[in-house]
């Protein structure tokens, strides 16, 4: 059984010591944190500047002996203030994090590829290693796009994230993956979503509230974990309003229990392009 970690957004109400203890309650071995809002009106609990908080979450990763995958939602945008992110890896650097998750959602090239580079080299410097993730309805929207930001950043130490939904809603599917160095695919998002591509414009919608837990819709999940090398750390990123009535600890535990059971079918499935 592969690494299995928490991502924020699954139970983004949750604050960073209460998620790290929902998660360790319910068997993971790792977790995500969000210490960057993604998108305006997004709110979080504070992490970064809050030398008290960084604390609280050092020694709850510590009692708990739960890893920090990654640090999220680094979004790329126009009115980006590159000097705030620097300082989110920073942080999540100083809290052991091993991967930083960044967006490209710039609608000018030049300026996206020459960020996302600096964001790259910054990231190299403190450690941590950054993940590419496309999403559909931002200025990366596919697998061949995020590649392409890789190539022209000439970002050598980045990697891709691929979220089963965003493949799925961007036309993709697992059998694309063998197109790429499979050592790009540090870690994977997994969540399930039903069989019909909503509009375009409500996938975002769709995205945030309405996933599902693996294994509860549509979605190809066992040959999309098989189609990563043996062992690819996944993490679990499904906020699903169909779920919200259950206390936090109840669903953690209940997207593990589904996930590792699409992961146990996924062992007995020859990968794709194999």
């Amino acid at each position: 059984m592969p690494l299995l970690s928490l991502a924020h957004f699954t139970i983004i109400k949750a604050g960073p010591v209460e998620l790290i203890e929902c998660a360790a309650r319910a068997g993971y071995d790792a977790v995500g944190l969000r210490l960057q809002p993604p998108l305006p009106g997004d709110t979080i609990v504070p992490v970064v500047g809050d030398a008290a908080m960084q604390r609280a979450v050092a020694e709850k990763l510590r009692d708990t002996g739960l890893a920090l995958l990654d640090v999220e939602a680094f979004w790329l945008m126009p009115e980006t203030d590159m000097e705030t992110f620097f300082a989110g890896i920073k942080t999540g650097a100083e809290l052991g994090a091993k991967h930083v998750l960044v967006v490209g959602n710039d609608p000018e090239r030049a300026r996206l590829v020459e960020r996302f580079a600096r964001f790259c080299e910054r990231a190299k410097a403190c450690g941590v290693i950054p993940m590419l993730e496309f999403i559909p309805y931002s200025q990366v929207r596919s697998l061949a796009e995020a590649a392409l930001l890789l190539k022209e950043s000439d970002a050598a130490n980045a990697g891709l994230l691929v979220d089963s939904l965003h493949l799925s809603r961007s036309g993709g599917s697992p059998a694309d993956l063998a197109a790429y160095d499979p050592a790009l695919f540090r870690y994977v998002h997994l969540c399930d979503a039903l069989a019909e591509i909503p509009a375009i414009e409500n996938l975002r919608n769709e995205a945030r509230n309405e996933r599902l837990y693996p294994g509860e819709g549509a979605l190809w999940l066992e040959e999309f974990v098989a189609a990563f090398p043996e062992g690819t750390p996944v993490a679990i990123e499904a906020p699903a309003a169909r779920h919200a009535h259950l206390g936090h600890a109840e669903q953690a535990k209940l997207a593990a229990t589904m996930a590792r059971a699409v992961i146990d079918r996924a062992d007995r499935k020859i990968p794709v392009g194999t």
